[in-house]
């Protein structure tokens, strides 16, 4: 691993350095689950800083919600990467880093002189990370992309018509950025455990499009699997416009009544073992499939004769899965969530209090850390990362006059 000339935090990647020249959600999100792991890493920024600085509500300039949830713990450098001096400062940084990971297009990334070739010429060891919108092997390799466009390439809008929106339309999340993000934690610690192996680093090419596609053909290949097709594309189950949490007589209830032991022991709970239980269209999971509007519909209304609490009470009782249909502020103040550590309170340097996610995993021998660690502010460690990586102070304030680079409070 690189040297540290800090004690390394603790987690399963404790030790490991990442050069993280990414930017907005997919990026980020990756190298602060890196980070939660254990990770010094060093977000490389622009003057502008990262576009999610910027994006309201905030309680300072600069440090916007998705930029704090998506940033924990890193440390901010500021360099101009149009300027000489700001590239050499990423290949200086890069010597002693075990992963560098980007989203810069990679052509872009190339004419900066931040391709692969160049980094190993510094750090034979590296492992050069590409996120990218498209796999560099195919005709689609150059051009941009962003969460809204992987959506509607993969079929997202295509499959959320399907289900019963009255129009094509986008799932209401970063979808394509977080799937494509856990992609990339995982082909860095792979290709770290590679490097254990034979002593060599590697490029790594991750591409949004090739992850949502198999994100989403995995459930709606369907009978396009077969040559000839045995059916349209779309998985039933997940499509029909009654799979949607049920109204009770009081409110709003998620079940999912799945295997056949669940159905025996829902018909048990509301007296229907000798009715509906009795129903062909309910009597195995092959049979539910091929009816499931009518299942669903079926459920749907019988799920109104009671409250949701006594539903609940019946339904664990029975042994039949269900869930309550929470919000995001119910989430915050989850029994489970809050039991765990997962949500907790802290106090921001700059930001004052606010609500943090801690990393979801835990680990019997290397665990990560669970205080919170702050989003840095734009440039915050710009002159202790480049005094770490060598440089005197007279050149830093070279840098700093020139504006090659920037520091932040």
């Amino acid at each position: 691993m690189a040297q540290q000339s800090s004690p390394p935090r603790p987690g399963p990647l404790a030790g490991v350095r990442v050069l993280d020249l990414t930017s907005v959600i997919m990026g980020p999100f990756a190298t602060q689950i890196l980070a939660q792991l254990g990770a010094d890493v060093i977000k490389v920024e622009s003057p502008e800083g990262d576009n999610m600085r910027h994006v309201g509500p905030m309680n300072g300039p600069g440090m916007g919600h998705i930029f704090l949830h998506a940033n924990g713990g890193k440390r901010s450098i500021v360099l101009d990467l149009k300027r000489e001096a700001g590239r050499e400062a990423v290949l200086k940084l890069a010597e002693n880093c075990d992963v560098f990971i980007s989203n810069v297009r990679p052509n872009a990334l190339a004419r900066l002189g931040l391709d692969y070739e160049a980094l190993r010429a510094r750090n034979p060891r590296i492992i050069h990370v590409s996120c990218c919108g498209f796999d560099q092997e195919g005709p689609d390799a150059a051009r941009p992309a962003y969460d809204d466009l992987v959506q509607g390439a993969t079929g997202v809008p295509w499959l959320m018509q399907q289900y019963g929106s009255p129009e094509p339309a986008y799932a209401p999340t970063t979808l394509s950025d977080r799937v494509t993000g856990l992609h990339a934690v995982y082909a860095v610690t792979a290709a770290l455990y590679a490097r254990s192996q034979s002593g060599e680093g590697q490029a790594v090419v991750v591409p949004m499009f090739e992850a949502m596609a198999q994100f989403i053909l995995g459930d709606h290949m369907a009978g396009l699997t077969f040559e000839p097709p045995r059916g349209n594309a779309g998985y039933a189950r997940l499509l029909t416009p009654h799979r949607k949490p049920y109204a009770t007589a009081d409110g709003m209830l998620c079940v999912l009544i799945y295997n056949d032991k669940h159905w025996r022991s829902f018909f048990a709970a509301i007296g229907e073992s000798e009715g509906l239980g009795r129903d062909p269209r309910f009597s195995t999971h092959s049979a539910r499939a091929a009816n499931i509007d009518a299942v669903y519909a079926e459920v749907s209304r019988i799920m109104r004769t009671r409250g949701t609490e006594q539903w609940r009470e019946l339904l664990d009782a029975a042994d039949v899965p269900n869930m309550p249909m929470n919000s995001p502020a119910d989430l915050l103040v989850n029994p489970q969530l809050r039991a765990t550590g997962f949500v907790q309170d802290a106090v921001h340097p700059s930001e004052g209090a606010i609500h943090v996610l801690a990393h979801p995993t835990r680990w019997s021998a290397t665990p990560p850390g669970r205080s919170f660690e702050p989003a840095p502010r734009l440039g915050q460690h710009t002159v202790e990362l480049l005094r770490e990586a060598g440089y005197p102070q007279r050149r830093i304030d070279d840098m700093l006059a020139s504006g090659a680079c920037a520091a932040g409070d």
